[in-house]
Formats: C-alpha cells, structure tokens, sequence
C-alpha cells in the first residue's frame, strides 16, 4: 500500500498535469490561428481568460506550451484515426476507411495540422523542438505501419517499403492536400480521399 505522503503527492501531480491540459486547451485556438512566430505567453494570455503569469507558471516558455499542445492534439489524432478503420474487416474495406480517415482527420481541423507543419519546419531551425517533433513523428509513423501491417494480414502479402517510405508517403498526400485545402481548394479533401485509398494497396507486391 502506498503511504499517505506517496498518494497526497501523486494528487499534485494529477492536478498540475490536469491544469496544464485544461490551459493547454484554452491555448490551442490561438495556437492553431496564429502559429508559431506571433504566438507568445502573453498573447494567449491576452486571448483568454488566464493570466500571463499562470501561464508560465505551468509552462517554462512557448516552446514547452506548443510542443505540448501539439503532441496532446497529435496523440488524439491517432486514436480517432486508429478508430475509424478498426472495423475494416477486407482490403477493400481498409483502403475505403484509410482514405475516409485521413480526410476527415484533415477536414475536422485544418488549423491544428497547419500548426503541427509549422511547428516540425521550426525544428530545422530550434534545436528545442527536434526531440519532440521525432517523437511525434515517431508516434505518426507507427500510426501508418500499423495500417500497412493489417493490411498485409487481410492479404497475405508483404509490403514492398520501409516504415519510414510508407509514412512520407501518406504524410505528403497529407501536407499537399492540407496546402490546397487551406488555399480553398474544394475537391483537396476528395483528392486526398482518393489518393490514399489508392495508395496503400500500392505498397505491396
């Protein structure tokens, strides 16, 4: 059994884990509308309703505030996308639902993918960034090799690419169609549909 001091602590650190979420969500609007270059402290704090203090009282500076907003979007992503094709029970099935799933994943928040590029082109740059953007990427990569994987369980077959080969793959039908998507392009969501529905029976022999 734990002590009472063991469990009176890990009460503290569920709290402060839980405000930084409830201030990381309160964040990301503004995040996601103004990007990584105009977005500071101060700004989310004049854009809601926390003060600037309580902010960096919680997070050390803006990089630990976006990288964490992000990773938290990021996993939240994967387990909705990992859910909408769970149930494909043929390849046909699975094509389909990949497809629908990336699209809808891009359709239901544009803004918050256009923050996650920024913030991954910004690690060429920060050093800051460069372990937590290889972690998320890492998580996405996992994401798409899994689905490559049943894919390759519901066909007997084998893929012809890499983990790594198969994620730049989708991720540039995925960043191109957010591009045109943003840009108003009204077939963008269609195409990437299409494109990644087509794309992974492509992979194997």
């Amino acid at each position: 059994m734990p002590s009472s001091a063991a469990v009176r602590l890990q009460s503290r650190v569920d709290k402060f884990e839980d405000r930084r979420r409830e201030l990381a969500d309160a964040a990301l609007l503004t995040l996601a509308d103004l990007g990584y270059a105009r977005t500071s402290l101060r700004t989310i704090a004049d854009k809601t309703s926390f003060s600037h203090g309580l902010l960096h009282y919680y997070f050390a500076d803006k990089i630990d505030l976006i990288t964490y907003c992000v990773r938290r979007y990021k996993d939240a992503c994967v387990q909705r996308y990992e859910g909408l094709v769970a149930e494909a029970s043929t390849p046909d099935e699975l094509a389909a639902a990949c497809g629908n799933g990336l699209a809808a994943t891009l359709a239901d928040a544009p803004l918050m993918h256009r923050l996650w590029y920024d913030l991954r082109s910004q690690s060429l740059f920060e050093e800051a960034f460069r372990d937590d953007v290889a972690e998320i990427d890492g998580s996405l990569q996992d994401m798409i090799w899994r689905l490559v994987r049943a894919y390759a369980d519901l066909t007997g077959t084998q893929p012809t690419c890499s983990p790594s080969a198969a994620y730049a793959m989708f991720d540039g039908l995925f960043q191109q169609a957010l591009q045109r998507h943003l840009a108003g392009s009204e077939t963008a969501l269609d195409d990437l549909r299409d494109s990644s529905r087509d794309l992974l029976p492509r992979l194997f022999v």
